[in-house]
């Protein structure tokens, strides 16, 4: 019989209040935590199929220097949550990061 695949995976996520919010973005003490695959699964790809929307939407815009790739950062809760990062200030921080590239 074949292992079952996993339901969780580790990762270091910021600590969370009572009401389950983070601390604050990138900002409080990391913790290990067993974050489930099934809503980290979903959010992920449903931030990935909106970003791909308006990146089709940026590419068709066409003009002398067309989007070719496109990196974004983001950072995951210990739900499964998933949160871009959208500021240059936070560069070098624990975060993962997308590559979009065109074929």
């Amino acid at each position: 019989m074949a292992d079952a695949p996993p339901e969780t995976l580790p990762f270091w996520v910021e600590a969370e209040d009572e009401a389950g919010d983070a601390m604050g973005l990138l900002g409080g003490d990391p913790v290990l935590r067993a974050v489930p695959l099934g809503p980290l699964r979903r959010n992920l790809a449903a931030t990935v199929d909106a970003l791909q929307e308006v990146f089709k939407d940026v590419a068709a815009r066409g003009g002398t220097l067309p989007l070719a790739e496109a990196q974004l950062s983001f950072q995951v809760t210990a739900s499964g949550g998933v949160q871009l990062i959208g500021t240059g200030q936070v560069q070098g921080t624990r975060g993962l990061t997308l590559t979009f590239r065109l074929p």
